[in-house]
């Protein structure tokens, strides 16, 4: 009999451990080539881990709720091949966005400065360590938290779920501070004396009858890091321009049908948008970069990320990867596909990583513009409002005439550290430009 290590598999470059959320397998359970054994969860996507080979599950090296560094052993599973014990490394996509969340490049590097071990032994992860960093919270204080994991260990959930006390215990403390202080002045009011540079800077919250107390989710969590993450990050700065896109509504009632039927794909105005996309990023590459620290990183591919809603009301950004290299029907098949797995959350790590642009359809909301936030590490985002008819002047050979035209506006986000107003405001007045000269006689 052999013995195989279940290895934590490489999951991108700025991601060094993750979570185990649940196991799927029990010890002693029989397991087949590729079959899911876990499922894990990192700051950027979950994913489930297939196993390496066919055999017994012997051994589970860690529980539900634990952090494990990329490249530890996970498991034992034996095998009925005899041979000597082998190691054996999933092969998995990495792990990215969402989302839609890729951290800046200048931000992978660790830079907590709480250690990673207690004067007890105790290990600190560097996700536990960083949530400690953020939270104000000090190495005494975290050494302090009871720790659910592996001999102690405070994990994610341990540090979380401290936070919400900690705050009261800080604001009863402060509060017992403040009574002490104005006991003899009574002209001062307590809300006057409370100092605005407290630790968390968060306002306590009060309680009124009736109102419901909901804990976010996972996901909705990750969300709120990395749209307060990016706008502390950059400076947003939004221009907007309104388009005429009566040849787009017109053609594409003219042409849906049929596209449908040869196709066996609806068209709709997303791929077109995106279309245009790509051509203004074709004209104006300085749009399509990262930027880390003073280093400016010009991408070379064109990926254009889709914000999409999952039934939970959280947001996901699928990729279309190359953009640039599809035409219009390949553009639609890649929308609707990443579009139609999100909904039923069947996206793969690939799916959501390596976005260099990413479109947001605030129209389909029925919102007709919005400021949207830049997906980081990119510099800029643009929102799509909804397509609306007004009445307008139409110039002609016999002079103007007032005629009924379907208007949208479109929105552009960007970094004002490396785009300036001119670029910014070129670009989104060079997508509404593409969308104005849409061919109605085009062919699909």
């Amino acid at each position: 009999m052999a013995q195989v290590e279940l290895i934590m598999p490489k999951m991108g470059e700025s991601v060094a451990e993750a979570t185990i959320i649940k196991w799927l397998k029990k010890e002693g359970d029989a397991i087949a080539s590729d079959e899911t054994v876990l499922e894990i969860a990192t700051d950027k996507v979950d994913t489930e881990i297939p196993s390496t080979a066919q055999g017994i599950l012997t051994k589970r090296l860690f529980n539900e709720g634990d952090v494990v560094q990329v490249g530890k052993a996970i498991a034992i599973i034996t095998t009925g091949v005899d041979d000597s014990a082998t190691t054996i490394e999933i092969k998995s996509p990495e792990l990215s966005t969402l989302v839609q969340k890729e951290l800046p490049i200048a931000a992978i590097s660790e830079t907590t400065s709480i250690s990673n071990k207690s004067t007890s032994g105790k290990f600190f992860s560097p996700l536990v360590r960083n949530i400690a960093k953020e939270e104000n919270i000090s190495q005494v204080e975290l050494e302090s938290i009871a720790g659910t994991g592996a001999n102690g260990r405070v994990t994610k959930n341990d540090i979380l779920a401290y936070i919400p006390n900690k705050g009261k215990q800080d604001v009863a403390n402060e509060n017992k501070i403040i009574a002490s202080e104005i006991e003899n002045k009574p002209a001062i009011t307590k809300e006057a004396s409370i100092n605005p540079s407290s630790n968390n800077n968060k306002p306590a919250i009060a309680l009124n009858a009736g109102d419901e107390v909901i804990e976010m989710d996972r996901m909705r969590k990750l969300i709120a890091d990395h749209m307060v993450m990016s706008v502390q990050t950059s400076p947003h700065v939004t221009s907007f321009v309104e388009a005429d896109v009566t040849n787009i509504v017109n053609w594409r009632n003219k042409v849906k049908n049929n596209f449908e039927k040869r196709d066996g794909e609806k068209l709709t105005f997303t791929p077109i948008f995106i279309e245009a996309l790509v051509k203004a990023i074709k004209d104006f590459p300085m749009i399509n970069i990262s930027l880390d620290g003073t280093k400016i990183i010009k991408r070379k591919n064109i990926n254009i990320g889709m914000a999409a809603a999952l039934p939970s009301g959280n947001l996901i950004v699928p990729v279309i990867k190359n953009a640039d290299t599809l035409n219009l029907v390949g553009i639609t098949k890649q929308v609707n596909d990443l579009a139609n797995r999100a909904r039923i959350g069947k996206l793969s790590p690939d799916d959501i990583q390596g976005g260099t642009y990413t479109i947001s359809n605030v129209g389909s909301f029925g919102n007709v513009m919005g400021t949207p936030i830049i997906n980081q590490p990119q510099v800029a985002i643009m929102a799509v409002g909804a397509i609306k008819k007004k009445p307008a002047v139409i110039e002609t050979d016999q002079g103007d005439l007032i005629g009924i035209r379907h208007f949208m506006y479109l929105s552009h986000s960007y970094d004002h550290r490396v785009v300036d107003g001119s670029l910014g405001g070129q670009f989104v007045r060079r997508v509404a430009d593409y969308l104005e000269q849409w061919d109605i006689n085009r062919e699909f």
